[in-house]
């Protein structure tokens, strides 16, 4: 009889869910025990390079290679900086998921009241599509180059390749850590080569890393942008939300006995190995990026930052530097391999993005649906406005087409700023709080950190919303300073409430963990 029930709701395209989080792949993965360092790291590999994507994805590329070319290796520091604080972050998420057995999204909503968890899964979710949009159209604008194939079927193109690598899921969650591993050196590989070739000076590319205070001066201005506001893309396309959201849901793929203490200690340890190492390589790849900027093309020489622009310009011999670049690229192959690399980049993080999307509808608003129907329509969702903007361009010239998709790639990631914020902030209260992670709470240094951090990230995405909305092209500067202010001030009030409701259920949280602690103390003696 119960089994008659499952059949009949599997049938269901919406059905209830508050269960485990990605309960089709939660625990699948065997690990060793009491074996060594590289064997059980190994085991442990994978959900970092699934988050790791997001930090390499489309939307950094423009904002790293314009970076290098306009201020040289001053914005090094930049991507450090950022990358420093993703790790800090995405090692607080994975342990989220690991002890509380809840990810990022399920364990807001447990403190939060049913309003307040619809209006935050509207807004991660045009947070995951504005990062999708980028995605989408970096994967799109690889098949064009690369085959010819017109834009449009090209978006749907990476639609169903999406849906067929998802599907893998099915036969176990390894195979998509292992296919998004091997696109993630491809892309090194590729950047690393480009690099090799343009023999920059690394003496410079060091001393760039060191700190200072040219990455966040007003001036000069090369190509309408400071080094400010250099800095400030780069940072808003590295820290994103979706992949906290998604760290804290594929880290509990492992499979461990939440009774013994010990599991839980090597599945953290390990977890943040994982991270750490993945992020790293991340960090590589944006510094190969800025690299490219600096020792690949002439100073000021590419005009048209946007993926065809790029693609032109590393076969146009008058634009780069160096002799044996020139060389290689009038055969081809260094726009080839941008290319190449720009399809991998926005493959894997339509995947990531996929996976996100399921991970916020089922925590927070406790909705479920068949992995097809979920897959098809968040993936639909993502591509309207992609065609939307090539239909709008189809009968102007290929400049004006080419401009108008890389300014909406640009102008999405004014979502991030908005939903940043929310993921970051319940975060850190929540790994703070020795209530729900007991000895795994976060060190002193490590609070002190997330707050810097936190406080930072916030700050600096609020303030470059005027900005942002300058860009948009729509407003004058007064009214798009008056829409910026007015967003700031829901975005604080919204983020207050966010924290008076989760200052009350971690409470609440905590009178039941103490209630149950008390019952269950003398047979715990015992």
């Amino acid at each position: 009889m119960a089994n008659t029930k499952n059949q009949h709701r599997k049938h269901k395209l919406i059905e209830y869910a508050n269960g485990k989080s990605l309960e089709e792949i939660n625990g699948t993965v065997e690990v060793p025990h009491g074996k060594g360092f590289w064997r059980t790291l190994f085991a442990y590999s994978g959900p970092g390079a699934l988050v790791a994507v997001g930090y390499m994805d489309p939307g950094n590329w423009s904002t790293s290679i314009t970076g290098g070319q306009s201020f040289q290796y001053t914005l090094m520091t930049t991507i450090l900086i950022s990358s420093l604080i993703a790790m800090l972050l995405q090692n607080m998420a994975a342990k989220l998921g690991i002890v509380s057995q809840m990810d990022l999204a399920q364990a807001i909503r447990a403190r939060t009241g049913k309003a307040l968890g619809v209006l935050l899964w509207i807004m991660t979710e045009f947070a995951i599509m504005a990062t999708d949009i980028a995605e989408v159209i970096g994967a799109a604008i690889a098949l064009n180059l690369l085959f010819h194939i017109p834009l449009v079927p090209a978006v749907f193109i990476t639609v169903l390749d999406v849906l067929v690598l998802l599907l893998l899921t099915k036969i176990g969650f390894r195979k998509i850590e292992a296919i998004v591993a091997c696109l993630i050196l491809v892309i090194l590989f590729v950047f690393a080569y480009e690099v090799a070739l343009s023999k920059p000076v690394w003496g410079s590319a060091f001393m760039g890393l060191i700190p200072s205070e040219k990455a966040i001066a007003k001036g000069p201005i090369v190509g309408g942008i400071s080094p400010l506001t250099g800095s400030l893309g780069i940072i808003g396309a590295t820290v994103m939300p979706h992949n906290l959201y998604l760290h804290s849901a594929i880290s509990q793929t492992r499979k461990l006995d939440h009774t013994n203490v010990d599991d839980i200690r090597q599945t953290v340890r390990f977890s943040m190995w994982d991270s750490n190492i993945q992020l790293s390589l991340a960090f590589v790849v944006n510094a190969l990026l800025l690299i490219m900027g600096v020792a690949v093309f002439k100073s000021g020489a590419v005009e048209d930052s946007s993926f065809f622009g790029l693609y032109d310009a590393l076969n146009n011999t008058s634009m780069l530097s160096n002799p044996i670049l020139i060389g290689v690229a009038k055969s081809g192959i260094l726009s080839t391999l941008f290319a190449v690399a720009l399809l991998a980049s926005g493959q894997n993080s339509t995947i990531t993005g996929t996976l996100t999307g399921q991970v916020i509808m089922e925590g927070f608003v406790h909705m479920k649906m068949p992995l097809w129907a979920r897959r098809l329509i968040t993936r639909l969702i993502s591509v309207i406005p992609v065609l939307v903007c090539v239909a709008l361009t189809a009968r102007e010239s290929e400049n004006q087409q080419h401009t108008a998709l890389n300014l909406l790639m640009e102008n999405s990631q004014v979502f991030l700023a908005f939903a940043l914020p929310f993921s970051m902030l319940p975060l850190l209260l929540m790994t703070n709080s020795e209530t729900e992670m007991g000895e795994f709470r976060n060190h002193v240094i490590t609070r002190i950190l997330g707050w810097i951090s936190v406080l930072a990230l916030t700050f600096l995405n609020l303030y470059n919303l005027p900005q942002t909305y300058e860009g948009f092209g729509i407003w004058n500067k007064a009214t798009s300073d008056t829409l910026a202010w007015i967003t700031i001030v829901i975005i604080l009030a919204l983020l207050i409430w966010t924290c008076v409701e989760m200052v009350i259920g971690d409470r609440r949280f905590a009178a039941e963990h103490k209630k149950h602690t008390w019952k269950t103390k003398p047979a715990e003696e015992n």
